[in-house]
């Protein structure tokens, strides 16, 4: 018999999530080609809106949106993002993300890439540590200046194009305008971001531990340790760049990996909380309850209902 617990955790691809958020009968579905679980970037307006409000899910694909009038809601991680006219917000591959609420009043443009659109003729992995946006631990969303939104359009009007008008994508030339559109974005981030500041590089390389170690270490003074300085200096560091404490920052992805669990899975609730490091189940149900306002049972009959 299958161990529940060894049961894979469903990521979704491009069509995947296209199936079950947009509607398998949806005629949008028409615009999508053969290569589009790689890349693909189309207009918002010119695409049918989510059917379905999404869950606390994870993609295998990059998502980069581009928002040019309206205002677009989702939330990243535990951070509700509203995206306004000539902001960007790029959702990882791997992040958890949710959309609570259906909105169809923002146009702009969406692109979807696969992380391996990053790695060829003109790229490498490196290239994610030079883009903050690109990494989960990143800040996801940039605001261009209104001179600079015209290069922004410009590429992904190319980038469009492309998709459009060809039957496969050349992807050498889709990896070559990425890469001019993320240093065009990377221009724009580092002048509203502390870059350089100490507490804002050992905040993102604490977050970036948490989201590699969450199942098993819930620990300060481990991250601390990992990160060679006391559990105080780290706590100080984290609070002053992000508003949160260390403490807060750990409860978070906890309870974030539970409900994508409780979502995703049909684990129980203790295989659940073994699986996100407590073993007892109690606790966690008690733990949950203390942030979420309800119960894991009470959470995940909540999403079987919407």
């Amino acid at each position: 018999m299958k161990n529940k617990a060894n049961e894979k955790i469903k990521t979704y691809g491009p069509k995947g999530f296209r199936e079950r958020f947009l509607g398998e009968e949806n005629p949008m579905h028409l615009l999508f080609k053969s290569n589009s679980d790689h890349f693909f970037c189309l207009k918002v307006e010119e695409m049918m809106q989510l059917r379905y409000t999404v869950p606390p899910s994870k993609h295998n694909c990059f998502t980069l949106l581009f928002i040019t009038s309206g205002t677009h809601i989702m939330k990243i991680g535990y951070e509700e993002y509203q995206t306004y006219p000539n902001q960007l917000i790029v959702v990882p591959a791997g992040q958890i993300f949710s959309i609570e609420h259906i909105n169809i009043n923002y146009c702009g443009f969406i692109c979807l890439f696969h992380p391996d659109v990053l790695i060829g003729k003109y790229g490498n992995r490196e290239m994610f540590n030079e883009f903050d946006f690109l990494k989960i631990s990143g800040t996801p969303k940039i605001t261009i200046p209104e001179k600079d939104a015209a290069f922004i359009l410009n590429l992904l009007n190319r980038l469009q194009t492309e998709y459009l008008e060809n039957d496969i994508a050349n992807l050498n030339i889709v990896q070559s305008y990425l890469m001019a559109l993320f240093c065009e974005m990377n221009k724009n981030a580092k002048k509203t971001l502390k870059i350089g500041s100490a507490a804002t590089v050992l905040s993102n390389k604490f977050k970036e531990l948490i989201y590699a170690n969450i199942k098993t270490r819930h620990q300060v003074k481990f991250y601390a340790s990992l990160l060679s300085v006391t559990p105080n200096h780290l706590n100080k560091s984290v609070k002053s760049s992000t508003g949160k404490s260390a403490t807060k920052w750990i409860e978070e992805t906890i309870l974030l990996e539970a409900k994508y669990l409780l979502f995703q899975t049909t684990l129980s609730v203790s295989e659940i909380a073994m699986q996100v490091g407590h073993e007892d189940h109690s606790y966690f149900s008690r733990f949950f309850k203390k942030h979420e306002g309800l119960t894991p049972v009470q959470y995940r009959k909540m999403i079987d209902k919407s």
